[in-house]
């Protein structure tokens, strides 16, 4: 949709402008080659002292058990996530492994490492939507996680499909055609301090 084109201030890189989080996911299936490009470039993401604290856990329609006990850990408001092909859980590892210790970065590295996978999404003529809306407990239980490790995230990846698809929800249908918005640069890049706005 030409409508979720980030209208920039400034130039950024076509992937970037593009990208946004539709809730409208068609339930075809997700190609393995391209599923596993998008795992590929989380794993060159960038990390505290090359950590690499992210974990992904994939279901897919390949096998409905598994991809229906995905779908259990989202709360009601994600229900339109169950149409998806791909649920993905991202979970990240709390301590460094080289001598326990805590590694207060971990969340930020696996955010870094998850919008590899978005950008490599569209790349792939895939979308993706982050959901932090699941129940976490749940998420332990059913993905089996280990102490030590903390769930993320659940995400929906798929192919896009139309937005009334999702006219049943009235927020949801106004949220997939609605423009992108964002602060301004103003707001959220400063220079030299925190409140002095960066000049453009």
């Amino acid at each position: 949709m030409d409508s979720k084109t980030a209208n920039t201030g400034h130039p950024v890189h076509e992937l970037i402008r593009k990208r946004w989080s539709p809730r409208s996911i068609s339930s075809r299936p997700v190609e393995r080659e391209k599923l596993l490009s998008l795992l590929e470039a989380a794993r060159w993401a960038p990390s505290s002292f090359n950590e690499q604290s992210w974990r992904y856990i994939v279901a897919t329609k390949e096998n409905p058990s598994a991809l229906e006990a995905a779908q259990s850990v989202l709360n009601e408001n994600n229900s339109w996530a169950k149409a998806a092909p791909v649920l993905i859980c991202s979970v990240g590892k709390k301590a460094f492994t080289r001598n326990d210790k805590p590694n207060f970065h971990w969340m930020h590295d696996v955010g870094a490492a998850t919008e590899n996978m978005l950008l490599e999404a569209f790349n792939q003529g895939l979308v993706m939507h982050e959901m932090a809306g699941f129940s976490h407990e749940k998420a332990v239980e059913v993905f089996r996680i280990p102490e030590g490790f903390e769930p993320v995230a659940m995400i929906a990846v798929g192919y896009q499909d139309i937005p009334e698809k999702l006219k049943e929800n009235e927020k949801w249908h106004a949220s997939e055609i609605a423009e992108r918005k964002r602060k301004p640069l103003n707001e959220i890049a400063f220079e030299n301090e925190f409140g002095t706005p960066v000049s453009e």
